[in-house]
């Protein structure tokens, strides 16, 4: 896959996290994951599980507010290990959760970054490489 292609998909991915993050929760890792949505358009309820009490917390603060989940943390070993404790303490209590989001920005983002805190710079330096590409086109 071509970066073109690659930005093509990352763009309809945070298209649909767009959409469930009007009515979903997402659970994020901290403070830099909210502020590279944010950078992203994505606004909504964001609960930062690092320093808002960890995964058992993350899950009672869905479950309180009635809602549904989006699992999104760090594609890397301990962001896969809190995904794994949140997706226990969510079934736990009955919410229904979303990890699809994580899981194809983790193949799509792998290349180029291992957290979300990097997805913006992602988007940009890709949105970047392909603008380069198509000005070199319109060179006779």
């Amino acid at each position: 896959m071509n970066d073109k292609e690659r930005l093509e998909k990352i763009q309809e991915v945070l298209s649909e996290l767009l959409l469930l993050a009007e009515d979903r929760i997402l659970l994020i890792e901290g403070l830099k994951d909210k502020r590279s949505l944010e950078t992203l358009g994505i606004k909504g309820t964001m609960f930062m599980i690092q320093s808002e009490g960890g995964p058992m917390k993350a899950a009672e603060f869905v479950y309180n507010n009635n809602k549904k989940a989006v699992i999104l943390t760090d594609w890397d070993r301990k962001g896969g290990t809190i995904a794994s404790e949140l997706s226990k303490q969510l079934s736990s209590l009955g919410v229904e959760y979303d990890t699809s989001i994580r899981a194809r920005l983790s193949v799509l983002c792998k290349k180029y970054a291992k957290d979300v805190e990097s997805l913006d710079s992602v988007v940009d330096r890709l949105t970047a490489d392909t603008s380069a590409i198509k000005t070199d086109d319109m060179i006779p």
